[in-house]
């Protein structure tokens, strides 16, 4: 007799956590055990886990909403921070006011449920999918209070609360008829009518009511409010940090919105628009510099066409602008403006704005260069929300991950021109790095000067050179003249030195070239060679800091200049250029020799250098 196995099929478990939501969990039992119908989503755990939906920064959620306040036409956008309490039991709420156009009853009911949106995939806004304000406001704080009016005095509420809804033990959850308000509650209408503990000074804000204004005449006949009480997910533990950096980020992301109108208060602080390609004249960059030149100059502005899909037939066009900062005028302006208050080093150099709201700023080398070069040009992209999934933008708009064929579309239009503008920012940086003040011979050029009447050989002059030495020196010194120096004090200069350091910027020149002209030995250093960025230019630096360190320091030994590195290495190759200048005097074939070596060496020495 056969005998079938048989075995108990074991009745399923639920190994939630302990503080997962309860109603969540008799609704997921009941399914299982009674065959109930299953919902497509169980709303008590979904919003639970809505609150993980990953924001960078609390200010980049903040930006959600006001992103839907700028849809609405809000002219004026309000975010607070608000701090009590002492020490380690501060609680910190969050709000966003705004004066658009604010949200009928039924309307504001469809925009509190997820993915009720007016305009679902609109690409031609700034919000697409009906989730950001919820999800915003959830990744805060459990709960979100959002107000909305349409005539004065008439608020309707609708409130999300994370744990009551986790309580709930029906299937369907519903979200309840908007309430409707004479007057917003204290907490809030404290908001708008008393100063915020940071900024520290009731005088560095501008509050939203007056002494004698009336709230509800101030609020207007449409808008809208997002209160977040209690936050306990917050990426500073402190309002006055919360604060500081949400201007910082938000004067960028919005500059065109505030360069066109917007005011946009964070904690009753105005801010101001803050533009990284330096091109906006309102921007706050302008008034921080007393100079002629205040803002960058844009070099081309080109329309690209970008597939929509990668090797689809359809395209959007996108516009590259390239500009250049004012090396000239900003590069002589101490290096604190140039650092805190022009933020010129902060490699925001390529930035992207989606429907003119900034989506990406920072640093993107390929395509540019991670050369210090980059500091001084900046690359602006600006594409349609048509080319959303070719630029690789997430639903919450944080950041950008573009399509290798979008990438390989921006460089083969512009990869020319960014080379080209690092070769003239290169040139002029070598220049700069190079100078040497006027009228005054380096130290390794007195030191070799002094010491050349101990030499073996001396440097000789032919009879026509010596006849009219006074007025070829008059010539020469013309032609090494340094910036801010005059005729004369050049030709002093030349006149009192045997040896002269001169600096050019040429890809193709060897490290380093000799002349001997009218009893000087003439050393030009090529800037633009590897031997420069690689040896030159570090012993300059270590030299720099040296003599900063002793100038500062108390009763320091003073360390000679003429000690120094950077000295060692300019007597180096300005013996190499008198025992060259000697070798090939009136020897053609010996000049040849010297030419070729000079040329050899120097190409090996980069290949060694860069390899």
């Amino acid at each position: 007799m056969n005998h079938e196995n048989t075995r108990e099929v074991p009745e399923p478990v639920l190994n939630w956590a302990a503080d997962a939501p309860k109603g969540g969990k008799a609704v997921l039992n009941r399914v299982l055990k009674d065959g109930a119908s299953v919902p497509l989503f169980f709303a008590q755990t979904l919003i639970a886990s809505l609150r993980d939906v990953g924001y960078n920064t609390t200010t980049s959620a903040i930006c959600e909403h006001v992103d839907n306040a700028i849809q609405a036409g809000a002219t004026e956008v309000r975010v607070y921070f608000r701090q009590t309490g002492k020490q380690s039991n501060t609680v910190i709420d969050a709000a966003v006011y705004d004066n658009g156009s604010g949200m009928a009853p039924n309307v504001l009911k469809v925009a509190t449920s997820f993915g009720g949106s007016m305009n679902y995939n609109n690409r031609a806004g700034i919000g697409r999918f009906g989730m950001g304000m919820k999800t915003a406001a959830l990744s805060m704080s459990p709960v979100m209070e959002l107000y909305s009016w349409q005539e004065p005095n008439a608020y309707f509420n609708m409130t999300l609360d994370v744990e009551a809804i986790g309580k709930e033990r029906t299937n369907t959850v519903e979200l309840p008829d908007p309430t409707l308000m004479n007057e917003l509650p204290d907490e809030i209408a404290d908001l708008f009518t008393k100063p915020m503990g940071f900024p520290n000074s009731a005088a560095d804000q501008e509050l939203f009511v007056n002494r004698g204004e009336d709230l509800a005449d101030r609020l207007g006949r449409s808008g809208t409010i997002v209160y977040m009480p209690e936050c306990d997910r917050l990426t500073y533990a402190k309002a006055r940090t919360l604060v500081e950096h949400a201007v910082k980020e938000m004067s960028r992301v919005y500059r065109r919105s505030i360069s066109a109108g917007l005011r946009l208060f964070v904690n009753n602080r105005l801010v101001e628009a803050f533009d990284p390609t330096y091109s906006m004249p309102t921007a706050r960059h302008a008034r921080l510099i007393d100079l002629p030149t205040k803002t960058s100059r844009l070099l081309f502005a080109k329309p690209v066409e970008i597939p929509v899909r990668e090797h689809g037939s359809g395209t959007e066009q996108i516009i590259i602008r390239l500009y250049r900062l004012p090396i000239e005028e900003w590069s002589t302006l101490p290096r604190k403006v140039q650092k805190n208050d022009l933020q010129i080093f902060n490699s925001l150099t390529v930035t992207m704005l989606r429907n003119d709201r900034e989506v990406f700023a920072g640093a993107m080398t390929e395509l540019t260069t991670r050369h210090a070069v980059t500091h001084w040009y900046r690359i602006q992209i600006d594409f349609p929300g048509t080319l959303d999934e070719a630029f690789g933008v997430a639903a919450n708009k944080q950041g950008v991950r573009p399509k290798g064929y979008v990438k390989e579309a921006i460089k083969k239009a512009i990869g020319d021109d960014i080379t080209t503008l690092n070769d003239e920012i290169k040139r002029f940086q070598g220049a700069q790095k190079s100078a040497r003040n006027g009228g005054q011979p380096s130290a390794s050029e007195a030191r070799a000067t002094e010491a050349d009447q101990h030499q073996a050989k001396p440097l000789e002059l032919t009879a026509d050179e010596e006849a009219q030495l006074d007025a070829n020196l008059r010539t020469l010194s013309i032609a090494l003249r340094r910036d801010g120096e005059s005729d004369e004090q050049a030709y002093e200069r030349v006149k009192a030195s045997r040896y002269l350091i001169e600096f050019k910027h040429d890809e193709y020149w060897p490290f380093y070239h000799v002349e001997h002209r009218f009893g000087r030995v003439i050393l030009t250093i090529n800037t633009a060679h590897p031997f420069f960025e690689h040896l030159y230019e570090p012993l300059r630096k270590l030299g720099a800091v040296a003599e900063t360190a002793e100038e500062d320091a108390v009763d320091a030994p003073r360390i000679e200049e003429q000690d120094g590195p950077l000295v060692a290495l300019e007597l180096l190759l300005m013996s190499l250029a008198r025992a060259q200048a000697q070798i090939v005097a009136s020897n053609e074939e010996a000049k040849k020799t010297m030419e070729t070596l000079r040329r050899e060496w120097s190409e090996t020495y980069r290949i060694q250098l860069t390899a």
